[in-house]
């Protein structure tokens, strides 16, 4: 099966997204805006504002599908690749199925009526439309009428389920690790005011990344409020980050808008205690068995809420487990991707028929 990707090919999951596609035996061409690399197609920019090139892409992707001939047209992001693959009109070629990624329906459509406008538009003119929760597509829903929709969780890579801790005994200090990078959305500011008094007192030890458009000023206040006892690591590769993270007792989120993040289930995955901020997208996979949910406005309930978790800890060696049984059973990335490819040809079938 042939498949056109549309997407940001600087993100790691696209480019963990399009290897798998390939390793699973799609012949897959990569077209992307945002940067130039092997292996893929570099589309035009056509002027300085980055919201017009994805517009003036379309006709360079119609001269794509016409050489490149696929089975199915996969553009990610609704209100970016979408919009333009929409404005081309090459779903008469062959079936649009559109990636939701979270930010481009629960953000972009609240910019302005225009942004609200690009993103239906793109809903209304795909054949099927693939979100990691039920949430991400009721909101796509609100949007505009979707002819077929798929929940279909990114997840973990089997050979990293090997990574999960052999047993439960955690730390003292208690290792609690953030991997949201310093962007507004993430809140990291707010986790750092509400735990700096028990980090102080040398009950958790807490790292974050170190970057993101805000980590300067972060580590400005971290190390106001804070001194030296904020630890930061850098990127890593994929089985580095993995087996860093499963060193730590605790994952923790701020973020005020997400779909299911691959982060969360990644630490379930793990075995890690799962404390995160309480917004819809979140509880699909959270609640009071399977972890430990915030109030994004009120420090004094994230500090209650991370002293109970060092209070009752030893004793949450059953949620864990089941939280690592669920991940395997829904969330491995390698079944999910299967499970899209399989969408895909039905309806690539569908259309030869």
């Amino acid at each position: 099966m042939k498949i056109l990707v549309l997407a940001d090919s600087r993100s790691f999951h696209t480019g963990r997204y399009v290897s798998e596609l390939r390793r699973q035996g799609c012949e897959v061409l990569l077209a992307s805006l945002e940067s130039e690399k092997e292996n893929q197609i570099t589309l035009k920019h056509r002027g300085l504002i980055r919201s017009l090139n994805y517009a003036a892409s379309a006709l360079e992707i119609r001269k794509l599908v016409k050489q490149f001939q696929p089975d199915i047209i996969n553009p990610h992001f609704a209100s970016g690749y979408g919009f333009a693959v929409a404005l081309s009109g090459v779903r008469k070629s062959a079936p649009v199925v559109l990636q939701l990624w979270g930010s481009d329906i629960l953000i972009v459509p609240k910019k302005s009526s225009l942004h609200r406008w690009k993103t239906a538009y793109a809903l209304r003119r795909t054949d099927c439309v693939l979100g990691d929760s039920e949430y991400i597509l009721n909101k796509a829903k609100d949007l505009a009428p979707l002819k077929r929709t798929g929940r279909i969780f990114w997840g973990i890579e089997e050979d990293f389920l090997t990574l999960r801790r052999g047993d439960f005994t955690n730390s003292v200090p208690l290792k609690v690790i953030v991997p949201r990078p310093h962007e507004a959305v993430y809140n990291n500011q707010f986790l750092l005011e509400a735990l700096a008094p028990i980090v102080n007192d040398g009950k958790i030890e807490i790292v974050f990344p170190d970057f993101g458009g805000g980590v300067e000023a972060f580590r400005a206040e971290a190390e106001a409020k804070c001194g030296d006892r904020v630890r930061y690591y850098s990127k890593m590769s994929r089985r580095d980050f993995l087996t860093f993270l499963a060193g730590h007792d605790v994952y923790l989120s701020g973020a005020v808008s997400d779909s299911s993040p691959v982060s969360l289930m990644e630490s379930l995955a793990l075995g890690l205690i799962p404390v995160a901020a309480d917004i819809p997208g979140v509880r699909e996979w959270l609640n009071d068995e399977s972890g430990f949910l915030f109030d994004i406005n009120n420090a004094d309930r994230l500090r209650q809420t991370m002293a109970g978790v060092i209070e009752s800890i030893g004793s949450l060696g059953s949620m864990r487990r089941t939280n690592m049984a669920r991940v395997q059973k829904e969330a491995v990335f390698e079944k999910n991707m299967a499970e899209t490819i399989d969408i895909m040809r039905e309806l690539a079938d569908g259309r030869s028929q």
